[in-house]
């Protein structure tokens, strides 16, 4: 049996009297793959800053690999095995892909030691093996400012695995990609699943089941329902909720 590498217990956030985050319970077993969907002004972007560190618990505790990291800040988090990806990516435009895994894999994170430094052979071994994985060893030497969006996010997925993070959280990554961008993302992300803890926070239906082995619903800042992309898709509930946000949007 599984450990919970993850675990929310009655998690609320507040911002002047406005609960994002209400009550909210959840757990993530390690090694898991779990798909986050909810409409907007739900709580997903503020359920991932809790587990960051970026935003505090107003009550209720956030465990991970046994901590409770109430107390933590963004930079202990993520030195504990937390990764974040954010929408847009994060990545060096003038540095090629090699270069950018190369400067997350320095743990000095020095620019310059990196670009003209030595790398020793089981370093150059693991970039090479990175690059495959998110398939763009054909561009490792390309200015990233040329790669297509699609590149851009695996190249940024790639330097938080080459942090070895326990966790990974990613949200959104497929917004503005073509379908074959997003089959490869999904592609990726299935991949490092098998080492890898992973949370997606993602709109895209298809996408979502492309990759999801286990769906969470977040409606008004906690859990509406879980289970598989079936389950979750006939459910009363999720079909309410979505329909009611369809309406209301149609009507502004």
């Amino acid at each position: 049996m599984k450990s919970n590498i993850l675990e929310i217990q009655e998690l609320t956030v507040s911002f002047d009297g406005f609960k994002a985050l209400n009550k909210l319970n959840f757990s993530l077993e390690t090694g898991e793959l779990r798909v986050i969907i909810g409409p907007n002004g739900a709580g997903k972007t503020t359920f991932l800053d809790v587990i960051t560190g970026k935003v505090k618990p107003t009550i209720g505790n956030v465990i991970f690999k046994g901590k409770n990291l109430r107390t933590f800040s963004e930079h202990q988090v993520a030195r504990l095995g937390v990764g974040r990806k954010f929408q847009t990516p994060r990545i060096y435009l003038n540095l090629t892909p090699r270069e950018n895994l190369s400067l997350t894999f320095n743990p000095n994170k020095d620019v310059f030691a990196t670009l003209f430094g030595r790398t020793s052979r089981s370093e150059n071994t693991t970039l090479g093996g990175l690059l495959e994985t998110i398939d763009l060893i054909e561009k490792a030497d390309v200015l990233a400012n040329k790669l297509s969006h699609g590149e851009k996010q695996r190249l940024e997925i790639g330097m938080l695995v080459a942090q070895s993070p326990d966790l990974l959280l990613v949200d959104e990554p497929v917004a503005g990609l073509t379908d074959e961008e997003t089959e490869k993302v999904g592609n990726l992300l299935i991949n490092l699943a098998e080492s890898h803890s992973i949370i997606v926070i993602e709109h895209d239906m298809e996408f979502v089941r492309q990759i999801a082995r286990q769906v969470t619903v977040l409606h008004q800042g906690t859990v509406l329902c879980e289970g598989n992309i079936t389950e979750v898709q006939n459910d009363p509930r999720v079909i309410e909720v979505y329909l009611g946000q369809e309406m209301s949007t149609a009507d502004t």
